[in-house]
């Protein structure tokens, strides 16, 4: 017997539900964050108050708003605590106390992303606040901020999310402390966590409670994550390492799939993962490996417990794995995980929102400007993202290192055009300051905008973690006709000059397109293109899921032909990620001396760094590839981990900066690779200059008195320019190339910045690094 995913039940309209009461007061002018606010509008409480760490900005690029707009068109009366003083009680309590629930969110990005660097060093500002003064939010701020308000109203129910919440929602493994850390759900002291963009799950949940339903009634609620003292009654539970066995993630058509097995493997490679923690439901203890009967709509997948998962690298790059098998909403199962004497129970993604509701959400209303409150501060988030439109959400690109897919999920969800026009003739005529250039098109990718899978049927039961990788699906439709004809209409609009494309590209899709590629370089260019091969040796960007160098050429030669057409002199400017999971010096040295035969000199670099939940963070701790199948034999990865070895292949990036010659000389010597330093068009770095004039050799160690760096005077590589300065892009502009268009990175929904995401300490020492 073959079990194919169940139908997941048809959404209900997000805007179908019949409005509470409230709606008699009518549309704010801006949610109001202060009892005389709440006055003015007539209001004597809050139906639901939402505290974020972020400036409350009017806008549709920031959760907050969306949340608070969606809800108002709902009927709730909401008000917004933004960036409380979490040192007093008394900031909570500042609209008094909330009729149904607190809403608590860290804000547009995790806490800690936005205060520490990849090396752990405090940033020296915040860019969703006013000012971007830093400090302004606690580490941690979902749990801090949850606890705060139980402090303060202990009977009011607390619902966290947003994405510090939504990648903490199982056991997962924390940079900052170097630990696994448990649910954020448990640690918060909060009473259900929704995940993802929560538009469904919020406006189900806030309709139910209001009328009278409680949290306890609400168990199933997609897109949540709640605690549970046992698994109910009914429920079939599969042990979580009885389905990792088939093979590679993207092979497993659906790991329900219980056919007869001649295979007899897999109960001797099981060896220690075998996971006892099992409640007294029905149990599917078997490899799969013969028949067995059970209701796929009442089975949930238990994963290891906390408790294994923080003691075993292994069994927590497993537990990874599956997590992201069931990711599909259409065909995930429900996962759980002990937690001490309690459960925490993930229910299926929620269902997508279709192209109308897409519409209606970034139609509300919206004055797209920051709380005047504010007054004339200048929150840099929002100046970045003001004239930007978000076209659609998701991405199926699956790059291991980014947690976007984690938040949003892997279907497309797109606007309709006439939407998207409608909200750029909004900015022409409503947003101070606007000159006639819209900053960006864009999402999470540029130009992913409707691209779904051709088959329902397929789309519905596929497990791939990619579209794209290793190749492109036979099932994806590539065209990019209406992300083209989207442009044309844009730029056609009266009053708009010119329609920038600023979010990243993804070009191994672009290429499958050239009319698009054509459109985007003579009309949407400003001299400076960024897309990102993150790479260029396969070792690395297999571990990556991203593609080879061959469709980079590819699409290099398709933004040259295109822009020598136009006229137009015009730059890529690549993206690319040092020490990640996987990466060795040899791959850094490989990749600066691509650069230097492309003649690239890039400036603004980024080193990898953990995320929550990515599966690229389960490499990064565990040391193992999650994108295979789990086994104590498997061969263990090379980590970057210790902080030289992370200096050293950042700057073989920037292998043009003296101040990371000494550096690479050490390790180019170490390496065996001498004959990179020196002259010549082969070199990598010159050689050590000593106060004689005298070269030493490579390899040679100054003695007292001697210069050791590469600052002195004339220590330039080969065709150096000294005087050229670094453009804003982050690569130095050539004599008589196109100046730097100063487009920002746009963003979606929930992060407008969002992040991407050797001392002789041995490559895969654990412990503690100090990085500050």
């Amino acid at each position: 017997m073959s079990h194919q995913a169940t139908k997941a039940p048809a959404a209900k309209h997000l805007f179908s539900y019949h409005p509470y009461w409230a709606e008699c007061f009518g549309t704010a002018p801006f949610l109001p964050m202060s009892r005389e606010e709440m006055e003015q509008l007539g209001w004597d409480s809050c139906d639901i108050i939402l505290i974020s760490g972020d400036a409350y900005v009017d806008h549709p690029s920031f959760g907050m708003a969306v949340l608070g707009r969606l809800l108002e068109s709902q009927g709730f009366r909401v008000g917004i605590i933004a960036q409380p003083d979490w040192n007093n009680p008394e900031e909570f309590k500042r609209l008094g106390k909330p009729n149904l629930y607190f809403g608590v969110t860290a804000g547009n990005m995790d806490s800690l992303i936005n205060k520490y660097t990849a090396d752990l060093k405090v940033r020296s500002d915040d860019a969703y606040t006013p000012h971007g003064e830093p400090g302004k939010r606690p580490d941690r701020a979902v749990i801090v901020y949850s606890q705060k308000c139980r402090e303060v109203y202990k009977d009011v129910p607390i619902v966290i999310g947003g994405i510090e919440a939504s990648l903490r929602r199982i056991a997962q493994y924390d940079y900052w402390s170097d630990q696994v850390r448990r649910s954020v759900l448990i640690d918060s002291g909060a009473d259900i966590l929704l995940y993802g963009n929560a538009e469904r799950a919020l406006v189900e949940l806030t309709h139910a409670l209001a009328n009278g339903k409680t949290l306890d009634d609400l168990k199933d609620l997609r897109g949540t994550t709640i605690v549970r003292d046992s698994t109910p009654e009914g429920w079939t539970e599969i042990d979580s390492t009885r389905i990792d066995w088939p093979g590679r993630i993207d092979e497993i058509p659906n790991p329900y799939d219980m056919k007869e097995s001649n295979s007899s493997s897999c109960a001797s490679e099981n060896g220690g993962a075998e996971d006892d923690d099992v409640m007294p439901v029905k149990i599917i203890p078997l490899p799969l490996q013969r028949k067995v009967e059970h209701d796929l709509d009442t089975t949930v997948i238990r994963l290891p417990s906390f408790e294994k998962v923080r003691n075993d690298n292994a069994l927590y790059a497993h537990a990874s794995r599956i997590l992201h098998q069931e990711s599909n909403p259409y065909n995930a199962r429900p996962l759980i995980q002990r937690h001490g004497t309690k459960e925490i129970w993930v229910n299926p993604p929620p269902i997508p929102l279709e192209t109308d509701e897409m519409d209606s959400v970034f139609g509300l209303f919206y004055q797209r400007v920051p709380h005047p409150s504010y007054g004339d501060a200048r929150i840099p988030a929002y100046e970045m993202i003001r004239f930007s439109v978000n076209i659609m959400r998701g991405c199926f690109g699956g790059c291991t290192f980014c947690s976007i897919t984690e938040h949003e999920g892997r279907i497309i969800q797109s606007r309709s055009q006439e939407s998207v026009l409608k909200e750029i003739e909004e900015i022409r005529d409503k947003v101070p300051g606007f000159t006639g250039t819209i900053s960006d098109l864009g999402g999470p990718t540029a130009n992913m905008y409707h691209l779904t899978c051709k088959s329902e049927t397929i789309l519905k039961n596929c497990r791939r973690l990619s579209c794209v990788y290793p190749g492109i699906c036979k099932n994806l439709n590539t065209s990019h006709h209406q992300t083209t004809e989207l442009y044309r209409k844009a730029r056609a609009l009266p009053g708009i000059k010119r329609i920038a494309i600023a979010s990243g590209l993804r070009y191994d899709l672009a290429v499958e397109d050239p009319e698009y590629v054509r459109e985007l370089v003579t009309h949407h260019v400003g001299g400076l293109l960024k897309i990102a091969p993150e790479h260029t040796e396969q070792n690395v960007l297999t571990k990556m899921m991203k593609p080879g160098m061959g469709t980079y050429d590819r699409f290099k030669h398709m933004f040259d032909k295109f822009s020598k057409e136009a006229g137009k002199e015009q730059y890529l400017i690549p993206y690319f990620i040092a020490a990640h999971p996987g990466s060795e010096n040899k791959d850094m040295m490989n990749l600066a001396l691509w650069l230097k035969q492309q003649k690239m000199r890039v400036d603004q670099v980024q080193t990898f760094y953990p995320s929550p939940m990515s599966l690229a963070t389960a490499m990064y701790h565990s040391e193992r590839d999650p994108l295979h199948r789990m086994s104590y034999k498997s061969k263990k990865m090379f980590i970057p981990r210790d902080i030289q070895q992370r200096r050293v292949q950042k700057a073989f990036l920037r292998y043009h900066d003296p101040k990371n010659w000494p550096l690479l000389r050490e390790a180019l010597t170490e390496m065996g690779r001498t004959d990179l330093i020196g002259k010549g068009p082969k070199a990598l770095v010159p050689a050590e200059e000593v106060p004689n004039g005298r070269v030493p050799r490579p390899g040679f160690k100054a003695k007292g008195g001697q210069a050791k760096g590469g600052q002195s005077k004339g220590a330039q590589p080969k065709g150096g320019n000294s005087k050229a300065k670094p453009a804003a892009n982050g690569v130095t502009a050539k004599s008589g190339s196109a100046k730097a268009s100063g487009q920002g990175k746009a963003s979606g929904q929930s992060k407008p910045l969002q992040n991407r995401n050797g001392n002789s300490a041995k490559p895969t020492a654990r412990k503690p690094r100090k990085l500050r």
